[in-house]
Order: C-alpha cells, then structure tokens, then sequence
C-alpha cells in the first residue's frame, strides 16, 4: 500500500503579513487541533508552534498580535516572556534558554507555505 505524503500546505499571502508582523492559524479540531503563527522581519518568515515552552498554553492573547510593542521580540502574553524572532529562544521570563518549537516554513511565489503539515 502506497501512502501519499501531503505537499506543503498554502498559508496566506506573503503580502498579508506586515514587516515586522505575525499571523496565526490553526488546523484541525478538538484533541487534533494545533494552532501555529508566522512572524515577519527583515530577514524573512519564521513559524512557531502557538506553545509555550513554559506551561503549554497559546502566546497570544489577542489573535495576530504576538509580538512586543517595539516588535522586536516574540512575546508570551501569559508569564510576559520574550523570544527572538529568527530562532525562537526564550531570552527573558521564566522559560529563558528554552525555545519555540520551529516550522518548516516556505515562501514560493509569494505565497507562505508550511512545508510539513
């Protein structure tokens, strides 16, 4: 039996998220659901499982917006840690030295893609 592997799966428009900036989505439902974010900067898309390393809850507490005011860091609403945008390390709060679980992320034609759904 051949088992097919899913291509990457289409996200949004590279246009839809501001430089810097973030977007989250989220798949699935009830014990399957997984929710995920983009940021943007200057050196390109990253994505992050929506988790925080610290106690398993989401990052955001109002949808998109889940950098600091100075937008430069990746920011947990709940303990108020700060991530770097570019690898997900935790360089303030109490998960310092931990790190955002990394997605596989692809920009192709303009078109944010997460590679391994």
């Amino acid at each position: 039996m051949e088992h097919h592997r899913p291509g990457p799966t289409v996200l949004c428009r590279l246009d839809d998220i501001a430089v810097p900036g973030s977007k989250s989505f989220g798949f699935g439902s009830g014990a399957m659901r997984r929710e995920i974010f983009v940021v943007r900067d200057e050196s390109g898309v990253h994505g992050y499982e929506n988790v925080c390393p610290h106690e398993d809850m989401i990052l955001d507490a109002v949808p998109y917006q889940f950098l600091t005011l100075d937008k430069k860091y990746i920011l947990c609403v709940n303990h108020w840690a700060r991530f770097r945008i570019n690898d997900g390390v935790c360089i303030h709060g109490p998960c310092k030295g931990q790190r955002l679980t990394a997605l596989a992320i692809e920009v192709i034609d303009g078109q944010v893609m997460l590679a391994d759904p």
